[in-house]
């Protein structure tokens, strides 16, 4: 076998049994709001491997580059094996040593990458970071799955009162660059937030968002800046789709 085939052949072999185990609970509990935020190690091999697809969906270059040279694929990843060793380790000793090891390789990764994704993160599988550096995730705000997340943007607590919190992405959401979101806020499924934005309010399934504070300057969805793999056939998406075309038609 040729060394240059063996990365693709593995991948290959994850992509089967992924595919061979798409309808198993892989993953072993479920947060409050209903997703899945700890898995096995089978759970942990398919997330980093659709983190992987994503970048390649994207048109991130081959294998080597997304492995090799894109930092934010390197943070995710770290990111996704730090998670899965801390929620595996129970016995107090043992884990506060964890903790500490696990704080220094994050460290180590936002020196590197400028990337901070602390491993109590809650981030759904198809994780995208395009571009390297100045991103902040708090480790209470929940992100769904196969969103995207630009360069410069801080994702944070905010508020006063009943209102301090911090904000929760849903699924299929986009972040251009250098946006700040932060606030107890719900981010609806397929929405998109506009270069620079300031999100302290909801914004609606498929709002498109600007400015400073941001205002909402379309329902067009984040359809065009979010590609994964079945994308063209996904129900979900599909359905909000329909409903984004149909705002469209009324507007």
């Amino acid at each position: 076998m040729a060394v240059k085939e063996m990365p693709e052949r593995i991948l290959e072999t994850v992509r089967r049994s992924v595919a061979s185990r798409a309808n198993e609970a892989v993953p072993e509990r479920e947060g409050a709001d209903g997703r899945a935020w700890s898995y096995s190690l089978r759970g942990l091999c398919r997330a980093v491997y659709r983190d992987y697809r994503r970048y390649r969906a994207t048109g991130d270059g081959g294998w080597f580059t997304v492995i090799f040279l894109t930092q934010g694929f390197w943070a995710c990843s770290v990111y996704r094996v730090s998670k899965y060793v801390l929620d595996r380790v129970k016995w107090t000793p043992l884990r506060r040593v964890v903790r500490v090891l696990l704080a220094v390789a994050q460290k180590a990764m936002e020196i590197v990458t400028g990337i901070c994704i602390a491993p109590e993160c809650r981030i759904g599988e198809g994780f995208y970071i395009g571009h390297y550096g100045g991103i902040f995730i708090h480790k209470d705000s929940p992100i769904g799955r196969n969103c995207n997340i630009s360069q410069g943007v801080t994702i944070g607590v905010g508020g006063r009162g009943e209102r301090r919190g911090v904000p929760k992405i849903g699924e299929r959401v986009y972040i251009g660059p250098n946006a700040i979101l932060f606030g107890d806020i719900s981010i609806g499924d397929d929405a998109a937030i506009g270069a620079g934005a300031v999100v302290t309010k909801d914004v609606p399934p498929r709002g498109n968002v600007l400015g400073n504070p941001a205002r909402i300057i379309s329902m067009e969805g984040s359809f065009e800046f979010v590609q994964y793999d079945g994308m063209d056939t996904d129900p979900v998406r599909q359905e909000s789709q329909s409903q984004a075309v149909s705002l469209i038609k009324e507007g």
